[in-house]
């Protein structure tokens, strides 16, 4: 049984005075680390805060949000991550559903103040908090299927939600994760991510159990990103699809020293071909992992590790193999198992499977079926166990009877050298139902592209039916969650304005 005190005690154990956490210009020991956890602990304790409650936190990524997503959960809190990009009500229904009694936050809280009892502010009252409170024991009577945090869903497909993740299931993930893709005490792991996000938080107990190095990245910066890898030798670092595009861009426009990195890792949503091509070319040192999961799944359930070896196979496209510790199987809608290379909904069993939907019965138990997680994506498994995911249910494009997924159309797209960034999803369509509609960011040497030439090039490439109806050039970046994830309901939702688009 572990708990994420353990963790800790490792580090504390094995490297007290090793650099754990460098945030800004400040850095922090395995033992300052330790410390400060216990101090945010008696901190609670002093508010009133009893074990089970919950504590959330509205912030960039940094040493107190570290501290606070290790330490409120080691001290048998539930720590509730709040997604700095939601809007202030989204906010305030999760502050309200969650019942956390504290909002620890680095900036105005406004009318978030008054839906939680205490407000701490980093890094005044927060480093305040912390010096005055007296050090409390971490892990005492916290047991592994205590609640450790409960994490709201970006909302790429509806309404919010909180996830429930136990101890066991965080701790799970870990495990499969270091199993697969180890880390070393001497890895120095750069968080660019949101930690607000399970994908964000994915190697934070990962290095602090190994005693490693992690470096925050407050906002997402591509200029930044590659100066703190040229600057603390970066060997790691876990993002989006869109954030390694950008960190590509930005290395071509002006190169730094990145020979540090062994691993690239990208999860989030589906890669372009032509993106990890672009990638490897820039970062030839680095090991490119894929990683696919869902908040749901803490957040891992498949890891293609080494993708870089596999740009010319067909395996390239593939979200690659059950992670260590989990079984995934291809399931059609009354529960069986579908033949390997026929498109089925992915379905996840393993210890990382959430415990369900806070406060929100029907919803759990439309995904969770005798302990499985049917995560809504669309996909196929070759016999080898390779996973191919096709779209998100909600994505799919249906015209005239025939499926369209978007991600195929899409991986054309980002062939053409115009473009940058690109977004294919249904319209309305009076003769086929739905006809398929793309949204281009091009570079800024091809401002001025034409959308028929980009339609024409992807003539050939893929089935007629397939080829976008019409593309629109957009100039600013694509509408994106929190964790990266691009929003094609934004997109789509003008086309769709007074008209049903069913189920899909």
């Amino acid at each position: 049984m572990h708990t994420f005190a353990d963790p800790l005690k490792r580090a504390l154990q094995i490297a007290p005075d090793r650099t754990a956490v460098i945030s800004g210009d400040a850095a922090y020991t395995y033992r300052e680390l330790h410390e400060r956890c216990q101090r945010l602990a008696g901190a609670l304790t002093t508010l009133g805060v009893a074990r089970g409650e919950r504590v959330a936190i509205l912030a960039g990524n940094g040493n107190a949000y570290i501290e606070t997503y290790v330490g409120v959960p080691a001290s048998g809190r539930v720590v509730v991550p709040l997604n700095t990009r939601h809007a202030e009500p989204e906010l305030e229904y999760a502050l309200t559903d969650s019942g956390a009694r504290v909002l620890i936050t680095d900036r105005d809280p406004g009318r978030l103040g008054a839906v939680v009892e205490h407000v701490i502010s980093i890094p005044d009252s927060y480093e305040s908090a912390l010096a005055g409170a007296e050090p409390e024991a971490l892990g005492v009577g916290v047991t592994e299927d205590d609640l450790a945090g409960l994490f709201y869903t970006g909302g790429t497909t509806g309404k919010s939600k909180g996830v429930m993740l136990s101890h066991r299931n965080l701790i799970a993930n870990t495990f499969h994760w270091l199993a697969t893709v180890p880390q070393h005490a001497d890895d120095r792991f750069l968080i660019i991510a949101p930690l607000f996000h399970a994908a964000g938080s994915n190697g934070v107990l990962g290095s602090i159990w190994t005693g490693g190095c992690q470096i925050t990245l407050g906002a997402f910066d591509p200029e930044q990103a590659l100066d703190l890898i040229e600057r603390h030798g970066v060997t790691e670092t876990l993002g989006v699809p869109t954030m390694l595009a950008a960190m590509v861009e930005a290395q071509r426009g002006r190169p730094r020293s990145v020979g540090t990195l062994r691993m690239i890792a990208h999860g989030g949503s589906p890669i372009a071909t032509e993106v990890l091509r672009r990638c490897h070319r820039t970062f030839p040192t680095a090991q490119l992992v894929e990683v696919y999961g869902a908040t749901e799944l803490s957040p891992l359930a498949t890891t293609l590790v080494g993708e870089e070896r596999l740009l010319d196979d067909d395996r390239a496209r593939s979200c690659g193999q059950p992670i260590l510790g989990n079984e995934i199987r291809i399931l059609n809608p009354e529960g069986e198992e579908v033949v390997r290379g026929e498109v089925g909904e992915v379905v996840v069993r393993g210890p990382n499977v959430m415990q369900g939907y806070w406060n929100k019965t029907e919803q759990t138990e439309a995904v969770l079926r005798d302990g499985a997680y049917w995560t809504g994506d669309l996909g196929y498994m070759d016999d080898e166990g390779y996973v191919y995911l096709v779209d998100r249910s909600k994505d799919m494009i249906v015209s005239g009877g025939e499926n369209v997924y978007s991600t195929e159309v899409e991986e054309v797209l980002y062939l053409h050298e115009a473009v940058l960034e690109a977004a294919a999803f249904g319209v309305p369509d009076d003769k086929w139902g739905e006809a398929v509609w793309a949204v281009v960011v091009p570079r800024e040497e091809f401002h001025n592209i034409d959308p028929g030439e980009i339609v024409e090039f992807c003539k050939g490439r893929i089935a007629g039916y397939k080829v976008p109806k019409g593309i629109d050039i957009r100039h600013e970046p694509l509408p994106k969650s929190g964790p990266g994830k691009v929003l094609k309901r934004e997109l789509r939702a003008p086309f769709w304005e007074g008209q049903d688009r069913g189920v899909h």
